[in-house]
């Protein structure tokens, strides 16, 4: 098979996973050239990152609650919530930012804890159980900061988590722990994807060419330089980068190399056979929501943070935002399909979206119909997308 041939098969069969990176791609090329080189500048594209860091938190954790063909509709304001608790340990019963933030981790999964058995063991559908939380989240919210309206957090640590970045080890111009740790992860990335492929021919699975897997490498591993070059020349990494790739890391491990995460991805594909098959259905749907809870948690804690304060508004549209991310990521809505590190790209393709449009002086009320209108898109393409592999089967 030609080159050129091999790569149009390898897209067409891939179109899901390699759509959201194009996307990104054209979507910071335009922004790049109607901002006059602007928005792909080390200053916009760190704190482009530092935006999306509570999303992608809660886009992570929405990812595998829409696998498993539920939605989470609590999580906007149970992350506000969290994180004026969070602000009202520290600040009011002046408890260490080290036991605070534990503390709401544990309240989040408990909450998510009582979301998954309402609708595991009660049946109850997800979409009403949430619901019901935003509601009362949202109120609870109001309850809080009722006395003060914004709660101001001055605990420097606490703040770091969201504002701060890692200190570098060298003043050489430039950045240059973030360099070496850029260059680490490439060369964690070549040998696991080469690992991977030494792996499937070891059990005589189909592998792409020589080339072409090479081509897919440099691409990629271009892009992670060209990234972390761009961050090592304002700051370098933020905590909250950190934070968020540590989460991803986690995830992605337990949604590919687990039997929790065959699990999960079994009971989103079919739910009867995967029951059949001996998965708990109840343990699976509880786990998830409270991975969501804790997700929820962890994203108040990078939102407060990152204000410095708790308000009233925290949390608003969180959600809506997590699941557009999830969408644009390449999650299915019919279930059973959807990677946590698609959920990341989804999220930058929003934020990157809202970043671009307030440097261009978009109007807000244009910003809200794009966004909506770029979720449908999403959504028809992953309609169209499995429309033609059940005719190609």
């Amino acid at each position: 098979m030609s080159f050129i041939k091999e790569a149009k098969t390898l897209m067409r069969q891939n179109v899901r996973e390699y759509g959201m990176y194009i996307a990104l791609a054209v979507i910071m090329i335009i922004f790049t050239i109607t901002t006059d080189g602007l928005f792909i500048s080390s200053r916009n594209i760190s704190n482009l990152i530092n935006m999306t860091g509570y999303i992608a938190v809660l886009a992570i954790g929405m990812t595998l609650v829409i696998v498993i063909r539920h939605i989470d509709l609590s999580v906007g304001f149970l992350s506000g919530f969290m994180g004026a608790i969070c602000a009202i340990m520290m600040m009011q019963w002046g408890w260490s930012v080290w036991i605070a933030i534990p503390a709401v981790m544990i309240f989040g999964i408990l909450i998510g804890c009582i979301n998954g058995l309402l609708v595991a063991k009660l049946n109850i559908p997800a979409f009403v159980v949430t619901l019901a939380g935003w509601l009362i989240f949202r109120g609870l919210i109001l309850w809080v900061t009722e006395e003060t309206g914004t709660i101001v957090i001055n605990n420097p640590t606490f703040n770091a988590i969201g504002n701060g970045f890692i200190p570098d080890i060298a003043d050489v111009g430039f950045h240059l722990l973030t360099v070496i740790l850029g260059v680490i992860g490439i060369a964690i990335f070549v040998w696991s994807e080469f690992r991977g492929r030494t792996v499937k021919q070891k059990y005589n699975f189909e592998v792409i060419s020589m080339n072409i897997f090479i081509l897919k490498l440099v691409f990629i591993s271009a892009i992670m330089a060209y990234i972390t070059w761009i961050l090592a020349g304002y700051n370098g990494l933020s905590w909250t980068i950190v934070i968020v790739a540590v989460t991803a890391f986690v995830y992605h491990f337990i949604a590919t190399k687990t039997i929790l995460g065959r699990h999960i991805y079994a009971l989103g594909g079919n739910p009867e056979a995967a029951k059949l098959s001996g998965v708990n259905v109840t343990k699976i749907t509880v786990w998830v929501f409270c991975s969501m809870g804790m997700l929820s948690a962890l994203s108040g804690v990078l939102f407060a943070s990152r204000l410095q304060s708790a308000t009233t508004t925290a949390g608003t549209l969180f959600e809506l935002d997590a699941i557009a991310a999830a969408y644009v990521g390449g999650v299915s809505a019919a279930g059973g399909v959807g990677k946590v590190t698609g959920s990341l790209i989804g999220a930058l393709v929003m934020s990157s979206l809202v970043s671009g449009m307030n440097l261009m002086g978009t109007g807000i009320y244009y910003q809200y119909i794009i966004r909506g209108a770029v979720l449908v898109l999403a959504v028809i393409f992953d309609v169209a997308t499995r429309r033609t592999a059940a005719k190609a089967v």
